[in-house]
């Protein structure tokens, strides 16, 4: 259900349904180590942020065997058709991807792509694991905002699927816990990151880095998330601050698609909760560049 790697449950009810979208962005954290690492190493052969962060992208794909990307393709075919719920959903059921699920699906990509690259282009030495960093946080914000669109209250679309097994399985208590032990654990990664590249480092508060790429003093500076943050008003933790921007604005906007999908199609299905992780890993993804 999450990534291509079997786990065997024996018998899978709503009890387990609801244990396994708790437990999803572990999953997540799982899956961007290994995009982390893909991006680290190709862009240590290459040379190339642009290739390196195409290639994390499509491994993240491979792991989840597209199906995020697929859901996101057909809810954007539904929500595009302005068509009845119930036609929507048949739409959404189709094999067939339409021309608004193609142009989502490209758009979706290109920005992770982008976003990834320009973060890991101008990550400031002595510290390559910036833009990794952003990629675990991303994937594991995606799957935390499905976590959240399977807490109670939270309606099915159809009486059968993966959506009516999911939907409402994870109690609101259990949302938070997660959300608040995913945070700690990312946190306790960029502190981990920062003690081993040295004292003098981007988020400390007590030294702002020196970015490749920035430009002569009184011209515009290209440096990007916690390196121009530091650099415009030196704040304490400023990477732990984009850090915790970038959970909230990806869930943020997850929050209003699972809204606008609620409303239209009257509840969730398993296409839903793959758009919703496409949407909070871009939307999570873009915060470390635009901050």
């Amino acid at each position: 259900m999450l990534t291509v790697f079997p786990v065997r449950f024996g018998t899978v009810d709503r009890a387990v349904a609801g244990r396994g979208m708790t437990l999803a962005p572990f999953a997540g954290m799982s899956l961007g180590l290994v995009a982390a690492g893909v991006l680290l190493v190709v862009q240590y052969l290459s040379g190339s942020a642009p290739l390196a962060a195409a290639l994390a992208v499509g491994t993240l794909a491979w792991l989840t065997r597209g199906l995020h990307l697929d859901g996101l393709a057909d809810l954007a075919d539904g929500l595009g058709s302005r068509a009845s719920s119930q036609r929507a959903l048949d739409i959404m059921k189709q094999s067939d991807i339409g021309p608004f699920g193609v142009v989502t699906l490209i758009f979706t990509l290109l920005v992770q792509i982008v976003s990834i690259a320009r973060v890991q282009a101008t990550a400031p030495h002595p510290a390559p694991l910036y833009g990794a960093l952003a990629l675990v946080v991303a994937c594991t914000t995606g799957r935390l905002a499905a976590t959240w669109a399977c807490r109670e209250g939270v309606p099915p679309a159809r009486p059968d699927g993966l959506g009516a097994l999911v939907a409402g399985a994870v109690r609101r208590g259990q949302a938070i816990t997660t959300t608040a032990a995913s945070a700690a654990v990312l946190a306790l990664a960029a502190l981990s990151i920062h003690l081993w590249t040295g004292p003098a480092h981007y988020w400390t508060g007590s030294a702002c880095p020196a970015v490749p790429g920035l430009r002569a003093a009184g011209e515009a500076s290209v440096a990007v998330g916690p390196a121009r943050l530091c650099e415009a008003i030196g704040v304490p933790g400023s990477v732990l601050l984009v850090l915790v921007l970038s959970l909230t604005a990806g869930l943020g906007a997850a929050a209003l698609l699972r809204r606008r999908a609620v409303r239209r199609l009257g509840g969730i299905t398993g296409d839903v909760l793959g758009a919703l992780v496409e949407t909070a890993t871009t939307v999570s993804l873009l915060v470390w560049v635009l901050i």
